[in-house]
């Protein structure tokens, strides 16, 4: 089922979500089921749970291009749940990013370009990997939501960030 995103403004999206303790669910695979479609339909990168109102540190993600991101390497398709970051460089690299409950709006974020995550399946199976590039940032931006954390708040020079049509008006990347 295609759920309503929350959008920036909603407190809901500032609070820390709720680690998840049972696993293998049906409320679960019913919550992820939703998560998958509603990102489909808005053709994202990726969702957290508490962007469609679910205070669960559950985030999907995965594709490659799209019309959100042309330019974007494929990412495999994942969920992750109680997911611990870590970075395995201090380098960080700038890049463009929009997000389903920031609609119309790109802002310039830095990112680490190399981390480590861990966390679990829907069957509770651990799930360990090493990220770079695309995949990394939409690792870091989707978990940032289970904290409390919207990509404005990462922005660092706000002379990059505006809406979509009017920072890039030739280009032909869809409205979040």
């Amino acid at each position: 089922m295609i759920r309503e995103v929350l959008r920036m403004g909603d407190g809901r999206l500032l609070r820390r979500a709720q680690p998840v303790e049972a696993f293998g669910t049906p409320a679960l695979a019913a919550l992820i089921e939703d998560m998958r479609d509603t990102m489909r339909h808005l053709t994202g990168a990726g969702l957290a749970a508490p962007q469609i109102g679910v205070d669960l540190r559950v985030v999907i993600f995965g594709g490659g291009p799209s019309p959100r991101y042309p330019d974007a390497s494929v990412v495999p398709d994942t969920v992750l749940i109680n997911p611990v970051l870590t970075p395995l460089v201090d380098e960080e690299e700038g890049g463009w990013e929009g997000c389903l409950s920031v609609p119309g709006l790109r802002g310039w974020v830095p990112r680490w370009t190399q981390l480590h995550y861990t966390g679990f399946d829907a069957s509770g199976v651990l799930i360990e990997r090493v990220a770079t590039g695309f995949h990394a940032r939409v690792v870091q931006h989707e978990c940032d939501h289970l904290d409390g954390v919207l990509y404005p708040m990462r922005v660092r020079d706000f002379s990059r960030f505006g809406y979509t049509d009017v920072l890039f008006p030739d280009a032909q990347v869809a409205d979040d």
